[in-house]
């Protein structure tokens, strides 16, 4: 993308105020989406994103500066911004630029963009008409299909010199059913750090059409939840997203280096109950969230956070780091060259356990069985959370009984997973965006099923 020679000169302009540390991080991205309603193409989008960052440290104080010129001349002006920016000095430091090869565990068979519209329309139309002929309530029906083609390029004083291709795909589809108690609506949205070959094996579109359409109708007959404190089943997958939110950012340094962080200063402590094992895997092959090198050039790992209830490891960038005087852990991510690369999550979950999930369900006398989770906020600083149930069910004398509408879940994450006293054996990954301050990136959250003995349920 930026030769290598280039970048040389762009870093030497950069520190030439004294910087400690400078990196440049370029970007192309293509990312192709189509949309369909109740069966009939509603919208066909191409985007663009392209240009480059130039950022500089000086101990604690940094400095980034952006164009979409990426010429030698526009880049050199740009590093000028960011080195004017940072103060009066002259350089210090001297670095030798040499080619890293990261090595990529995510092979591409199809590459979207090299697919017409025709055969990706297709794949929509499967999952949508698969939706609408799973029952008559179902009212309406929508889908998108998008891919992603994120060419990257970092090189720093360190010494990197590096690039990665991220291809990704995600179809979502949304269904709305009507049986005249209120409309209700289901959604499933598989997505793979892979090409078009997803569909080939690995994600059926008909099912997933299918799974949106079965939600939609179980909740348009559901009654309402009863509020109150119980235990509560939460089921795999998407389940993981209480963790995701409600601890997984406080295990950012985003957070911890600035002490806003309910697990600052609690390394090596038991923060959750011990069946609890939480990880954070950049490494895993086609994962949703996963990438080869993070972008600020160091290669993605494999992080135990917390082994059965002791925390054992932060996610760090590099600018966090020198705040907490600890070294990356491959974890800066950023939307686009237009955000400040910081401390975030790749594909987390609560390792899988040894309970079975009859046990679970059978272990409530009277409770909530979470079998999809929604939307919700949380405070990273606090861990206070309020997330939806999706699609829920009352628990009875261990047994999973009417489906329920309407309940929300509401707690702090350095309470919940002190709770959380049964896991279950069948560990499954879902995929969302997760945004923050670097903007909204890929990320996978799951867990097999869990039992939290004791959270407070809205509802009626």
């Amino acid at each position: 993308m930026i030769p290598m020679e280039t970048c040389r000169k762009v870093l030497e302009r950069a520190t030439a105020t004294g910087a400690d540390y400078a990196e440049i991080f370029a970007e192309n991205t293509v990312d192709h989406l189509i949309s369909m309603i109740s069966g009939k193409v509603d919208n066909i989008n191409d985007g663009v994103t392209a240009g480059a960052a130039v950022r500089v440290y000086k101990g604690l104080r940094s400095v980034m500066a952006t164009t979409i010129d990426t010429s030698e001349e526009g880049l050199l002006r740009c590093a000028a911004r960011a080195a004017e920016a940072l103060g009066e000095g002259t350089a210090e430091i001297s670095f030798v630029l040499r080619e890293r090869l990261f090595g990529d565990i995510h092979p591409i068979k199809v590459v979207p963009s090299a697919v017409g519209n025709r055969e990706k329309i297709e794949i929509l139309r499967t999952g949508c008409s698969a939706a609408a002929d799973y029952s008559k309530s179902i009212v309406q029906t929508t889908g998108r299909l998008l891919d992603v083609d994120h060419k990257i390029l970092i090189a720093n004083t360190d010494g990197v010199y590096a690039e990665d291709r991220q291809i990704r795909t995600r179809l979502m589809v949304t269904a709305v059913a009507d049986t005249g108690k209120g409309s209700q609506t289901g959604t499933c949205s598989p997505g793979r750090r892979m090409g078009l070959e997803m569909f080939d094996g690995e994600v059926d579109a008909a099912a997933a059409g299918r799974e949106a359409a079965r939600q939609a109708v179980v909740m348009a007959d559901a009654g309402y939840c009863p509020g109150g404190t119980m235990p509560v089943a939460i089921d795999n997958g998407f389940g993981g997203v209480i963790f995701h939110e409600a601890c997984g950012h406080s295990l950012e340094a985003t957070s911890v280096a600035y002490g806003l962080s309910q697990f600052t200063g609690k390394l090596g402590e038991q923060i959750a109950n011990e069946k609890v094992t939480a990880i954070d895997d950049g490494t895993i092959p086609n994962g949703w969230g996963s990438v080869n090198v993070d972008d600020e050039g160091t290669p993605s790992q494999k992080r135990v956070l917390i082994e059965n209830g002791v925390l054992k490891m932060y996610m760090i960038d590099k600018f966090n780091g020198r705040r907490m005087g600890m070294e990356s852990t491959g974890s800066a991510r950023r939307e686009s060259f237009m955000y400040v690369p910081t401390s975030r999550m790749t594909n987390t979950y609560i390792a899988a356990g040894t309970d079975s999930n009859e046990d679970i369900i059978a272990s409530i006398d009277f409770g909530l069985y979470a079998a999809q989770m929604g939307g919700g906020s949380v405070n990273p600083v606090t861990g206070e959370f309020n997330f939806a149930v999706n699609e829920g069910y009352m628990i009875r004398n261990g047994k999973i009984c009417e489906p329920v509408r309407g309940a929300s879940l509401v707690g702090k994450g350095s309470e919940i997973i002190k709770n959380i006293d049964m896991v279950g054996s069948e560990l499954l990954l879902a995929q969302g965006m997760c945004g923050s301050s670097s903007g909204s990136i890929p990320t996978n959250v799951g867990q097999p099923m869990i039992r939290v003995s004791s959270i407070t349920v809205g509802g009626r």
